[in-house]
């Protein structure tokens, strides 16, 4: 638990530099760190980084990602989410990036214009991507959530979707985060810790999103997931961020 006696910044950087070790990259605690930033989170970051490691977090990531999750990536770490004007932020526009969404894919006949699909996920204010989404719904009979599921797959997928429900509903998409931190064989303790350090700040939040969805609290899963020292670790400091009755 190194993580623990950095700041939290700090600790994301270690984190993503843990995610890129060996064959193969962490890409769900790259796209958990990575997606769903303010423009001032995602400068704060990359600053960081680079003072940590004096590399270019932008290079670091585009050798060790690929394909439709780059590309998500890549623009996200543009940090370039518009301010919401309610002048250029209209319902007639958001039909129209609707409809591009839809032209770009279900709609394109051969392949899928991820790049253009992302940019409208990514830059638009959550204001204005409500409102994208309640036009795409009332046009075509589903989310953005449903037209990811149908486009993309693997983490691209599962990472384009962590972004909107960021927008959307972020307690929510955290508590299933940490759910999956915990499924299968074996818990994912790298994403496990980066989803309890890095959402200290929201974690009372969090934690009731978490007993909503799923009927326990985050403490009790991970009583029931872990064990030793990590156990006590993650307990210990979910009781300084979100201390349990009694």
């Amino acid at each position: 638990m190194k993580y623990l006696s950095l700041s939290p910044v700090e600790a994301e950087c270690s984190m993503i530099k843990d995610a890129c070790k060996g064959i193969g990259s962490h890409q769900l605690v790259l796209y958990s760190i990575l997606c769903g930033r303010s423009n001032k989170d995602m400068q704060l970051l990359k600053k960081v980084y680079y003072k940590m490691y004096t590399k270019d977090l932008t290079g670091v990531l585009r050798s060790e990602l690929g394909g439709d999750l780059w590309k998500l990536v890549s623009a996200c770490l543009q940090a370039a989410e518009e301010p919401f004007d309610p002048d250029f932020h209209t319902m007639e526009k958001a039909k129209e990036d609707a409809e591009e969404i839809w032209k770009k894919g279900q709609g394109k006949f051969f392949g899928t214009d991820e790049t253009k699909i992302f940019k409208v996920i990514v830059l638009s204010p959550p204001k204005y991507l409500k409102m994208v989404n309640d036009a795409y719904a009332d046009k075509y009979g589903y989310t953005l959530i449903k037209a990811m599921e149908k486009e993309l797959s693997g983490n691209a997928k599962k990472a384009a979707i962590f972004t909107i429900q960021m927008r959307f509903k972020p307690y929510e998409a955290i508590s299933e985060l940490i759910k999956m931190a915990c499924a299968g064989m074996g818990t994912d303790e790298l994403l496990l810790t980066c989803c309890v350090i890095r959402y200290q700040d929201l974690m009372a939040h969090v934690n009731f999103a978490h007993e909503e969805l799923f009927g326990k609290s985050i403490q009790d899963r991970i009583r029931s997931e872990c064990g030793g020292n990590y156990k006590q670790l993650l307990l210990a400091l979910m009781q300084k961020v979100c201390p349990e009755d009694g």
